[in-house]
């Protein structure tokens, strides 16, 4: 804490005889009580000339008091800059002037009082004024050369009505003893010094309290929808990721032949094997002993060759070279020709059993032909033990294999050509699968990346348990977390691998179990709702980070008494 105080003018009578006469600042700072530590020094102007004398001291015992003692007005002449910082930095003005110089008294009036006005600037910084000195009525000289009238003096009239112009407190001071100095004028001084200490604890009061508010935690200001936001679930395509998958016959690992190697149709097992019992027994998945219809292995002997040893002439795209492919010779020329229509029924979902009829009879032109092979598709895809009949075909139950006999190979080693290493325990998986779900895995495994010719890939950033239910959705097209924190791990998870149906499920899920959750249970669960919302942010999960401040905001009585709604920014 400090008080500046300005002291401008001289007090001292230019005529009078006694030169050693002490100033008033001067003669105040050394005979007050209050007043400690005193010291001084001489400040020049840029011509080297003494303008000012400083004096720092110690008030009230440990307040910083600092004096500028401007005995000579003519600093606003030649240093308006000085002055007017001067001035500006003043807690206090003290204007002093003799009563018996009614010349310098004169200058003050006419042209220094207007400059200090401009220099305050409509400041309200005390002012006082101290005329100081007994009056002397002697003779006025009547010298030529003294037409102003030195010798006259000035009256308090004219002191009271200079105190007027500037807002000041006017003070009459005869002597410089102990009485004026300490019980009259320090009095007054010491008054506005309080004044200004006062002052300036409650501009930093409010200051401080200004500060705070800034920084004090505010409730989300966001206008109270009717209803929470609603997420719509994303419609599935899962049919569609795999008959896009036969399209553009990446990590295909089979190929049918005709007998006379004219053409070729690629495929992937991992997909045949899902839907059919004779597929497995032709790619060794299952043994004949295991089969409980003859006539699935009858007709799988029959229909189909597998060429052990005989790679693919070119290397598919996405599969490494440790991975042989599979060559099948079709032995049946009318069925191998209704091939690609019958891969891209399968792939679809094998549900359009009439669209499939309808390319085969375009293409075959015969009724007995095309009865023949779709008598051979529906052996092909029927389940051991029941009837085969058209109803079946139709049946959605079709349109269900791939999500229902997808799940066998979920975590199986069978048929598996990648392996996933996470943190210290491997993760069997199927590249068709993952590339034809995943359009990041797709880019991993069919890029110019280390993982398209590797079998075991490192996974980081994930647990376990997180990636495989990741892989689960991926193979069977749902996902059922077992708690919100589990759901939000997954819907990191997705984001990380852009999977943005899976991603909204998530959200759905944390959204309903939010929802459901009373407000007792929600006051004392140990769930951190904010911490929900940071993740939700950083993982550009915008619909559910927008839901979730609305949700807190709705729940504010709640949130605003847990420690963690102080994070919230």
């Amino acid at each position: 804490r400090s008080v500046n105080i300005v002291a401008l003018g001289n007090e001292k009578d230019g005529f009078s005889e006694d030169n050693q006469q002490p100033s008033l600042i001067w003669s105040y700072l050394r005979r007050s009580a209050l007043i400690s530590q005193i010291d001084s020094s001489l400040s020049a102007s840029h011509v080297g000339n003494p303008v000012f004398t400083e004096y720092q001291a110690c008030v009230f015992g440990n307040v910083r008091l600092v004096v500028h003692d401007c005995p000579v007005w003519d600093i606003f002449d030649s240093d308006w800059y000085t002055s007017c910082r001067l001035i500006g930095g003043a807690d206090i003005i003290v204007i002093k002037y003799s009563v018996n110089d009614k010349t310098s008294f004169q200058e003050l009036k006419d042209r220094y009082v207007p400059m200090v006005k401009k220099a305050l600037n409509h400041c309200s910084v005390p002012v006082i004024i101290s005329a100081i000195g007994a009056r002397k009525n002697g003779v006025p000289c009547t010298c030529p050369l003294c037409t102003s009238d030195r010798r006259s003096c000035v009256t308090t009239s004219e002191g009271v009505q200079v105190a007027k112009e500037l807002g000041a407190t006017y003070l009459e001071l005869h002597t410089l003893s102990d009485f004026y100095i300490q019980k009259y004028f320090g009095a007054v001084l010491e008054y506005f010094m309080i004044q200004s200490l006062n002052q300036k604890s409650s501009e930093k009061m409010k200051k401080r309290k200004k500060t705070q508010k800034c920084h004090r935690v505010q409730p989300p200001q966001l206008e109270q929808p009717e209803k929470m936001p609603i997420l719509k679930g994303e419609t599935s395509h899962y049919n569609a990721d795999l008959h896009n998958l036969l399209c553009c016959c990446q990590c295909a690992d089979v190929a049918f032949y005709p007998e006379d190697l004219s053409t070729v149709v690629e495929a992937h097992k991992i997909i045949l094997c899902s839907v059919s019992h004779l597929f497995m027994l032709l790619f060794g998945v299952k043994s004949p002993s295991d089969a409980h219809d003859a006539s699935i292995v009858q007709l799988a002997q029959s229909l189909f060759v597998v060429e052990v040893g005989k790679p693919f002439p070119l290397s598919p795209r996405g599969v490494p070279p440790c991975v042989s492919p599979v060559r099948v010779v079709v032995k049946d020329s009318v069925f191998c020709s209704c091939l690609p229509d019958i891969l891209h029924f399968i792939y679809s979902g094998a549900f359009q059993w009439e669209r499939l009829e309808e390319d085969i009879k375009k293409k075959l032109k015969d009724p007995d032909k095309t009865e023949h092979v779709l008598e051979k598709v529906k052996c092909i895809l029927k389940t051991p033990g029941k009837l085969n009949t058209v109803k079946d075909c139709k049946s959605h139950q079709m349109k269900r294999l791939y999500n229902t006999s997808l799940r066998l190979f979920f975590n199986t080693p069978v048929l598996a050509d990648v392996i996933f290493k996470i943190q210290g325990a491997t993760v069997p998986a199927h590249r068709a699968v993952l590339v034809a779900r995943c359009e990041v895995m797709a880019a991993m495994f069919n890029g110019n990346y280390l993982e398209a010719n590797s079998i075991l890939v490192p996974v980081y950033g994930v647990s376990k348990d997180t990636f495989l239910s990741f892989l689960e959705y991926l193979y069977t097209d749902s996902c059922c977390p077992a708690s919100i924190l589990q759901a939000m791990s997954l819907l990191i998870c997705a984001e990380m691998y852009q999977v943005m149906r899976l991603q909204h499920i998530c959200e759905l899920y944390i959204i309903t179990q939010l929802q459901s959750m009373p407000s007792r249970e929600l006051a004392s669960t140990s769930l951190s709702i904010v911490s929900l919302l940071k993740k939700a942010k950083f993982h550009n999960s915008d619909c559910l980070s927008t839901w979730l401040l609305h949700f807190i905001a709705t729940n504010y009585l709640i949130f605003s008494q847990k420690p963690e709604f102080q994070e919230l920014s």
